[in-house]
């Protein structure tokens, strides 16, 4: 038996999908920091993380091909201090959520030590294409043009403003 999800002949085209439940199961489960994710409507989904202790210039939020990726890192601030007792975590993290095809970044903020990162989920339109069927092959084709004339346009990619990285 084969370790692949979708091994089937019937399911053409998912190997972009099979990478990303990879990738997705190969993130880090530690548990830290926690999270929630929530409906916030029919087409809204928002996750909010616990960070208290960070800053807005302690947090970055990135979205890498169909990654959303969270990283904290906050300035070692403890020079001079003795501590008798820590259990107040200051470590760095970086947390990742897959997100699915068309799901856009609404907006991030930061209240009272939780970062709360909208996302909305727009409804598919329903395409229903029809297909021509010709008597044989067609040879001068490119097979990797779809069969009808009309060439299908790929979408143009999506900019994601970025905190920079300052090491």
């Amino acid at each position: 038996m084969s370790g692949r999800l979708f091994a089937s002949p019937m399911f053409l085209g998912f190997d972009h999908l099979e990478q990303m439940l990879e990738r997705a199961s190969k993130t880090s489960s530690d548990g830290y920091p926690p999270y929630n994710i929530e409906q916030t409507g029919p087409t809204g989904l928002r996750i909010s993380l616990a960070v208290a202790g960070f800053s807005m210039d302690d947090l970055q939020i990135t979205q890498e091909d169909n990654q959303l990726v969270i990283r904290g890192r906050q300035a070692d601030d403890t020079q001079g201090r003795v501590f008798l007792h820590r259990g107040i975590a200051a470590r760095q993290f970086q947390r990742a959520f897959v997100l699915a095809e068309g799901i856009e970044i609404a907006g991030a903020w930061l209240d009272s030590g939780l970062l709360h990162i909208d996302l909305a989920r727009p409804q598919p339109e329903v395409r229903v294409k029809r297909i021509e069927i010709s008597k044989g092959p067609d040879r001068a084709r490119d097979p990797g043009r779809p069969a009808s004339a009309e060439v299908v346009q790929a979408r143009p990619a999506r900019v994601i403003r970025a905190a920079q990285n300052e090491d």
